[in-house]
């Protein structure tokens, strides 16, 4: 036990001190959809779960961040990327700054250390964290059920399985062209820590809807299909067969 816990944490500190960085650039950034996903995510939050990738995001503020997970003994630190965006006047800043991890292995349950500015420390933005004894460290944790849908999608049953990703504690309402956006009809439930759902028969046909905080209009940011209504706001698209 105390020679599995030395190893660990030599390991962690060894990763640390060294600087031993993957040269890998963040896979599939390339890919359009990802692209998308990127931009429609309005302020770092806790890990996004699609099929593909798990997205893990920081606050734009830090210098330099890592991510070192428990499946590589945290022996490699994978940095992250800065994500930008344009104003109306050319003007670039930065939104925040990502990692994606590809799900080629489909584990289920993934444990990570973030390096922020070259401390090490838990994912600020996830709540789900474990403790091990073995080296008396926090670490954060994804869980991936394999039963858990974790996008916005319609079913046979024309019933919307609605997603949000976001922080934990927060109470996320429902709106769009099925409710008049009434913010205050529907609210989605806390299934798991930052995981909100809420299933909502619907007639064959185009929706369009945004979740609220609030009275802020937030994207749906499981769903890469969005639009720009008549009135000038931003929504995203559901299609009930």
């Amino acid at each position: 036990m105390k020679k599995q816990k030395f190893l660990v944490i030599s390991a962690i500190a060894l990763t640390l001190f060294t600087g031993k960085l993957s040269a890998a650039a963040p896979t599939g950034y390339q890919n359009y959809d990802l692209d998308m996903l990127l931009h429609e995510i309005n302020k770092p939050g806790a890990p996004i779960v699609t099929d593909d990738y798990i997205i893990f995001t920081v606050s734009p503020k830090y210098r330099f961040a890592g991510i070192a997970f428990d499946f590589e003994d945290y022996q490699i630190i994978h940095p992250f990327q800065v994500l930008t965006q344009t104003d109306d006047e050319e003007k670039k800043s930065r939104k925040h700054m990502f990692y994606c991890y590809d799900r080629q292995h489909k584990l289920t349950t993934i444990k990570y250390r973030l390096v922020l500015d070259g401390l090490w420390t838990t994912d600020p933005l996830n709540p789900n964290k474990e403790y091990d004894d073995n080296v008396n460290l926090y670490f954060s944790r994804v869980d991936v059920s394999d039963g858990i849908k974790i996008y916005t999608n319609a079913s046979e049953s024309n019933t919307v399985h609605f997603i949000y990703k976001g922080e934990s504690g927060q109470k996320i309402h429902l709106a769009g062209t099925f409710t008049n956006w009434d913010p205050w009809i529907y609210q989605l439930n806390e299934t798991s820590p930052g995981l909100y759902e809420l299933d909502l028969p619907l007639a064959s046909g185009k929706y369009y809807y945004n979740y609220y905080i609030g009275l802020t209009p937030i994207l749906d940011n499981t769903n890469p299909e969005k639009i720009y209504t008549n009135d000038g706001r931003s929504a995203s698209v559901i299609i009930v067969d």
